[in-house]
């Protein structure tokens, strides 16, 4: 298991250490950094498939305003 060091206010420390007095305090900052990768990892795939979406836009005719539409009420109750 690696050992990491971080430095952080003296108010985050206390509240941490008031707020997880009783629980396991290396498993509680395990998670919440497993919990950060997993978000990052997240936006950066997300932000991927945006640059996707659009790039694929760029290559696709434009469409008017009345196909549009159209396209929009199509099978609609």
């Amino acid at each position: 298991m690696a050992r990491v060091c971080f430095s952080i206010p003296d108010e985050v420390r206390d509240a941490f250490n008031r707020t997880f007095a009783k629980e396991n305090k290396s498993a509680i900052i395990a998670r919440l950094m497993s919990d950060a990768v997993e978000a990052q990892q997240l936006r950066e795939r997300r932000a991927q498939a945006m640059d996707a979406l659009l790039n694929l836009r760029t290559k696709m005719p434009p469409v008017n305003a009345v196909t549009l539409r159209s396209m929009r009420v199509k099978d609609r109750p």
